[in-house]
């Protein structure tokens, strides 16, 4: 019998020909650049899908330029909010069971109250960040 997997601890990758890769173990932010490697011949098609625990605010904006992202609260409770290109702002609310759909383009971040965790299906080729 297989052993099931973690997927706080290895994300998958779903690629081209809807297949499912599963990667390495997340070691940290250097972990990406390694996973955009892998992947890179996936292009705009291909999906990461990660597991974060989060017990402070986020310390960075983030923006996908190349397609939809969507974050699952699955527990908890953690506030996004989005920055659209024409500057206005938006703030969602989720708690364990709702979803948000970041939009390419727009910067997001997200505030923890005491400890959330959440499931992102992100487009990540040319991820950027910024201060917060």
């Amino acid at each position: 019998m297989e052993r099931p997997r973690r997927l706080a601890e290895c994300f998958v990758h779903l690629g081209l020909g809807a297949t499912v890769i599963p990667q390495p173990p997340f070691d940290g932010m250097a972990w990406y650049e390694a996973y955009g490697a892998r992947h890179d011949g996936d292009g705009r098609e291909g999906r990461l899908v990660s597991q974060h625990t989060f017990t402070e605010h986020w310390p960075s904006w983030e923006m996908h330029p190349h397609g939809d992202e969507l974050v699952v609260c699955i527990a908890g409770r953690m506030e996004l909010t989005q920055e659209f290109p024409d500057g206005h702002r938006a703030t969602i609310a989720l708690e364990a069971g709702d979803y948000a759909i970041n939009p390419p383009g727009v910067w997001h971040i997200a505030d923890i109250a005491d400890c959330a965790t959440a499931i992102f299906i992100t487009a990540g080729e040319g991820t950027e960040h910024r201060p917060r």
